[in-house]
């Protein structure tokens, strides 16, 4: 895609964890449990990067990801915002799609009989602008068969309470989520928390308390690019959100600092691109990762980064997600 110009480059980079001596020794299992819910690999398609799945389900192997997460999905459907939407930055991209859906009626309705056809797990993020909002959604969703569980997105403005972000202060936080909780009795419960906070491990503690079974470190960092010749925003808004690998040695200290702070699983996301970079998340303390940016670049890029964890695995001299963890947790404190 020409708009993304020269960001996220591959780089070979030489990993600090990387063994010697490989081993073909016995097969590799790459599954990993988050929670409940069991998934053939550490490998997730991220919200809003993946479309509805469907998008991709012409370039990429849906079998070789272990979940994707749709776009956002609100009570009623969403324009979006103006164009133009995305744009690069060094090592990175802004993006200001403005959470554009279909809204959940029409999802349950045109997509989710399609995805069913596909043998990997669904998880359907969603977003509100008040919990009761988080609530219909949900709602409607529980009725649908077909999803694996769902993802609450918290960085919406609570117009309840002032615009605040649910995501920023921690009683908005167990608000949203207890009620999301309760709308969702069986079904995971993953909650995907804002950078911007200031102490990720008191939102991360509010979260677990109110019932998430896991969570996603993190969204997007507001940010800006400024065409001087033009004289405006390079995005169709003034402000976007930054991701990609400028953003990833910032989310890796969110990780662990949040994977210190409570005991359900960590979802690593943040400017995956190889291996390697899985592994990082991995030592840091993430249980499974969330690649985004990477698959704007190439839409097939995520397709091959279990099988190359899978060769990478054996050099270790390990053969299951659970001893490659053990492995490679570091001992930072």
């Amino acid at each position: 895609m020409a708009f993304c110009g020269g960001i996220l480059r591959h780089v070979a980079r030489t990993s600090c964890y990387s063994a010697a001596d490989v081993t073909s020794a016995g097969p590799v299992d790459l599954s990993v449990n988050i929670g409940a819910l069991r998934l053939r690999n550490p490998i997730i398609a991220a919200s809003g990067t993946f479309g509805y799945g469907l998008e991709f389900a012409h370039l990429v192997d849906l079998k070789t990801v272990g979940g994707f997460v749709t776009k956002g999905l609100s009570l009623n459907p969403i324009q979006g915002s103006p164009a133009p939407r995305l744009c690069h930055t060094p090592s990175g991209m802004l993006n200001a799609v403005g959470l554009q859906n279909v809204g959940v009626r029409a999802f349950v309705a045109e997509k989710l009989p399609v995805l069913r056809k596909y043998d990997t797990p669904v998880l359907v993020n969603i977003f509100g602008y008040s919990p009761e909002e988080y609530a219909e959604v949900i709602r409607i969703l529980e009725d649908a068969p077909g999803i694996a569980g769902y993802e609450l997105n918290i960085s919406c403005p609570n117009v309840k309470q002032g615009g605040i972000q649910f995501g920023s202060d921690p009683a908005m936080v167990a608000q949203v989520v207890g009620v999301a909780r309760r709308s969702a009795p069986s079904r995971p419960l993953w909650v995907k928390l804002s950078p911007l906070v200031t102490d990720i491990r008191v939102i991360a503690k509010a979260a677990e308390e109110a019932g998430a079974d896991a969570l996603t470190v993190a969204n997007t960092y507001p940010a800006m690019s400024i065409d001087l010749k033009a004289r405006r925003s390079r995005l169709g808004c003034p402000t976007g959100g930054l991701s990609g690998p400028a953003i990833r040695p910032i989310t890796l200290r969110l990780v662990w600092e949040a994977g210190k702070a409570v005991r359900i699983p960590i979802i690593g996301l943040g400017g995956i691109e190889t291996v390697d970079d899985v592994l990082e998340y991995l030592s840091v303390g993430a249980a499974v990762v969330q690649v985004g940016t990477a698959s704007f670049v190439n839409p097939g890029a995520i397709g091959g980064l279990a099988s190359e964890l899978e060769r990478r695995i054996t050099g270790y001299k390990v053969h299951n997600m659970k001893d490659l963890t053990e492995v490679l947790v570091l001992k930072l404190d």
